[in-house]
């Protein structure tokens, strides 16, 4: 039977070194956003420990997000050229690397709601986690970590394009490619319009650079929406 001309085809069928290098290194990572919580000795350090858990749910959530689309990008091409392995090693070092600032920049954007104490405070005083100058630092830091991962992501698809004639990509795969190029893009250039909003807003509309990514789910919209078109029209055109 032939291959539907509408799947990707799997080309990664065995695990390769870089892969599993890469699974060890988000392990890790995982691994780091929880190492500095102790084991509660108290009932109200494990109510603090529990207060803390919507924001490592959204770091978790973050991480296993960009595991997947690693995950997939190497079963979909199963690449290991020289260029793949250059950006897979610049994606993992900015994963390890940004860990801690992404679980920083949650527990401070969820403890309004969740409570959670963020520093150990001295009796009677009482110390701020974060300044309202460094607000838009932080939120550079993180919007530089961001753009880095999805613009190393449109890199490695446009690398896999590039080597569409030794993949043997058939049309539907090609569409696939180019959509995954300018998804990641558009992340990176989202990205990007954060830290200028951070860095160049007063500081007390900082705040307006985190409002930036609410925007993905609509470009996410009419990416996709032109993505299925042509996969239609493949379809019609190449019946089973």
């Amino acid at each position: 039977m032939p291959a539907d001309p509408t799947e990707f085809r799997t080309r990664g069928d065995q695990v390769l070194r870089a892969e599993a290098l890469s699974d060890v290194v988000f392990g890790f990572a995982l691994t780091l956003l929880v190492v500095s919580l102790q084991v509660p000795r108290t009932f109200d350090q494990l109510i603090d420990v529990m207060r803390s858990l919507p924001s490592f749910a959204v770091t978790f959530l973050l991480l296993i997000t960009v595991w997947r689309a690693h995950y997939e990008f190497f079963r979909r091409y199963g690449l290991s050229d020289r260029v793949t392995m250059a950006l897979n090693t610049i994606l993992l070092f900015v994963v390890l690397f940004y860990v801690y600032p992404l679980k920083f920049l949650f527990s401070i954007a969820l403890a309004p709601l969740t409570g959670a104490n963020l520093v150990d405070q001295p009796p009677g005083s009482v110390v701020p986690p974060i300044r309202p100058e460094q607000a838009p630092v932080l939120m550079e830091i993180f919007s530089i970590g961001f753009t880095a991962v999805y613009a190393v992501f449109a890199l490695m698809f446009a690398n896999a394009y590039r080597l569409r004639e030794s993949l043997e990509l058939n049309q539907f795969e090609l569409i696939e490619t180019r959509t995954f190029i300018v998804l990641s893009c558009s992340l990176a250039v989202t990205g990007l319009v954060a830290i200028a909003v951070a860095m160049f807003l007063p500081e007390q509309r900082s705040s307006y650079s985190g409002w930036i990514y609410a925007t993905i789910p609509i470009t996410w919209q009419i990416i996709w929406r032109c993505g299925p078109r042509q996969k239609r029209r493949l379809a019609e055109n190449n019946p089973l």
